[in-house]
């Protein structure tokens, strides 16, 4: 087991459940002080215990990421109990299933708030303590959405856009600067979390037949998608794809550039039909 993470303060968002909850038990299995925040006490909670029984070191806090006000108070607490932060994982998310036609801009505006601002925040909030520990590190969660475009997609697929090309940007910075932090990109695939049964959506039957979908074809587990991802961040690699199946989609889109679209439209037709059902 790799040491990069023992005695690293390492800050966990989206830290209740899922991809974030398994982050946080690998990264105290691997010698690290936590500092955990999520909207869910209860699964706060039980993830914290689970990081405690690692012997690990854990601070929680309620955090909403798409109040920068909250991220910044959460910053300053870990500050306060840690006097240093060496790691930032902004994996907190939520899904949202809906055509631009058919999608309330408030729906819209919440995804973007929670998957884009939330990273930018988080960003903000924790760069200056990551630079004075003269060795942090940056993991902001992407998706496979954030490589190419699905339908009744577009909300999520505009917030994990708007991941890459801020991380993209954010990292090149860093560089030019001669900071020591080096920065990274998750792009996830189908993990089996709760992610898609808990997405909102504007039509039920297409939300129950996409959680359907994603139940049936999630390739990786969220134990497994963390120890990837921790060691991508600990080797400092700009891309970290999690899975087969990112794996895969990478190349396809790469291989075949626009022309995807056609394709997938052709592939996603009956399930994401554009008219009410």
């Amino acid at each position: 087991m790799s040491d990069h993470y023992r005695n690293h303060v390492a800050v966990v968002t989206g830290a209740a459940s899922g991809m974030g909850r398994e982050l946080a038990v690998e990264l105290a299995r691997r010698g690290a002080r936590l500092a955990l925040c999520d909207v869910d006490a209860a699964g706060l909670a039980e993830t914290a215990a689970r990081c405690r029984v690692q012997r690990a070191e854990v601070l929680t806090e309620i955090v909403d990421v798409s109040q920068y006000e909250q991220v910044q108070r959460f910053a300053d607490a870990v500050i306060e109990r840690y006097g240093v932060v060496n790691d930032l994982f902004d994996n907190a998310g939520v899904g949202f299933v809906g055509t631009v036609e058919r999608s309330e801009l408030k729906d819209i505006v919440r995804v973007v708030d929670i998957d884009f601002w939330g990273v930018v925040h988080g960003v903000k909030a924790f760069l200056p303590h990551l630079i004075a520990s003269g060795a942090g590190r940056i993991a902001n969660t992407s998706s496979v959405f954030g490589l190419f475009s699905a339908p009744s997609q577009s909300a999520y697929n505009a917030a994990k856009f708007a991941v890459r090309g801020f991380t993209e940007s954010l990292r090149q910075e860093m560089l030019i600067a001669g900071h020591p932090v080096s920065v990274s990109v998750v792009y996830p695939g189908g993990i089996r979390t709760a992610i898609a049964a808990n997405a909102t959506g504007v039509d039920s039957a297409e939300l129950a037949d996409l959680a359907a979908l994603f139940e049936r074809n999630a390739m990786t587990s969220p134990e497994r998608a963390a120890r990837v991802i921790l060691d991508g961040t600990a080797a400092g690699k700009p891309k970290i794809l999690v899975g087969p199946d990112a794996k895969v989609g990478d190349l396809i889109v790469r291989v075949l550039g626009a022309s995807y679209m056609r394709l997938l439209a052709k592939a996603s037709a009956r399930l994401f039909s554009a008219g009410p059902r």
